[in-house]
């Protein structure tokens, strides 16, 4: 029997972003099911994106703040992701441009490393309430993520390198020509047509656009990774 045609599904994202974190562990699990899917991680610079689309971050209109605060305790219950609000969120805002550097330099010479350094970096932001302003906070993620202390090292150096500036330029510049205005920004490549879709909660229509059936929570792999941390998710809900 011939394999699926593959169909790309490019995920747009800034690990400044909680509903992010909750788009981007549907989309890992989901590629583990839907085999006709090939995704694509595409780090961008939400405040650029932000900037260019005439956006503001939900924090930044006073309700959206005071409500997004309840909402990602709920979300993060309802996914079993562990969603904290950081204290200092307003550094957290505005400080990502060299998470998001160094994300991609690491993308660039190790791919195989992205899809855990970004996990890494929203468990630093979203659970542990740990700073992203140092370059030591970047070596301490990439760690965990199974980087080597070369790599690391490299990477820390070329994040401040024009090519990787560019790069990280390049996929913002493609999400804003997709329409893009926040984060997580998906882009669906469907039989020569590419749909865009916005946000962590449409993922009936991505199925949909890809012939596939949604599936049950929670996430398998975020459950596996927090019980590796000693955070039992997993007694409390059923793993598909």
């Amino acid at each position: 029997m011939a394999a699926p045609m593959k169909k790309t599904v490019e995920l747009f994202y800034d690990v400044v972003s909680p509903y992010t974190w909750i788009g981007f562990e549907v989309l890992c699990r989901y590629r583990t099911k839907w085999l006709n899917m090939d995704l694509q991680l595409k780090p961008f610079f939400l405040g650029g994106v932000m900037k260019e689309s005439g956006n503001k971050p939900p924090a930044m209109v006073p309700n959206k703040g005071v409500y997004m605060i309840k909402d990602i305790q709920r979300l993060g219950k309802y996914y079993g992701i562990p969603l904290n609000q950081p204290k200092d969120f307003g550094s957290v805002m505005f400080g990502t441009l060299p998470v998001q550097r160094f994300l991609t330099a690491v993308d660039m010479a190790h791919p195989e490393y992205t899809e855990e350094l970004s996990r890494q970096f929203w468990f630093r932001i979203w659970k542990n309430d740990e700073p992203v302003t140092d370059p030591q906070h970047y070596a301490e993620a990439a760690k965990k993520a199974g980087l080597c202390d070369d790599a690391i090292a490299t990477a820390l150096k070329r994040m401040k390198d024009q090519d990787v500036k560019d790069r990280l330029a390049q996929y913002t510049k493609q999400a804003l020509d997709e329409g893009a205005f926040g984060s997580p920004w998906i882009v669906a490549h469907i039989n020569g047509k590419k749909e865009s879709i916005f946000g962590s909660d449409r993922f009936p229509i991505l199925a949909m656009l890809l012939g596939k059936r949604r599936m049950a929570w929670p996430i398998k792999g975020i459950i596996e990774a927090l019980n590796k941390q000693g955070i039992c998710f997993g007694k409390f809900f059923e793993v598909n």
